[in-house]
């Protein structure tokens, strides 16, 4: 039992040693692009007010950007692969897998890949495919870090 109570003490004491050590370090900011303007495609037939609206806000939102500093300067193709819509029990669940690459401009060389899965919900169909849009192009703006802009 002694030899358990005199374990603990060095246990505990390295342990608040270390969760200290982690408060003081950085975070490691994600690189900001010049983001000139965007594409939006797809492989697959995927509904055209997807498409549309996914390019119509990032371009504004590209618009409505300004950068004081000089950044790389890129495009964007955004891939839209594929929109799964009414999933779930409800039949409300809308969900899409999306693709970027960032061109510098200067090149046309791929300096920057992202991809990610946007899940939205919408009880009413009609309104699912600008909700998912919306959601979509939410996640492109904070991933390059534009303004919101007006669609």
């Amino acid at each position: 039992m002694n030899w358990l109570k005199s374990c603990i003490f060095p246990v505990v004491f390295t342990c608040i040693v270390l969760a200290s050590c982690s408060l003081y370090t950085k975070e490691q900011q994600a690189p900001v692009y010049d983001v000139r303007s965007a594409v939006v495609v797809s492989p697959q037939k995927i509904p055209p007010a997807i498409l549309a609206g996914v390019g119509d806000r990032v371009n504004s939102a590209i618009n409505a950007t300004v950068r004081t500093d000089v950044y790389p300067r890129v495009v964007l193709t955004i891939r839209i692969l594929s929109v799964e819509k009414g999933q779930g029990i409800e039949k409300s669940r809308n969900v899409a897998k999306v693709s970027i690459d960032a061109a510098s401009v200067e090149d046309g060389s791929v300096i920057a890949v992202s991809s990610f899965e946007v899940t939205s919900f919408s009880n009413s169909p009609t309104a699912a495919d600008e909700i998912l849009a919306e959601d979509i192009a939410a996640r492109i703006r904070s991933a390059f870090s534009l303004s919101a802009g007006r669609a």
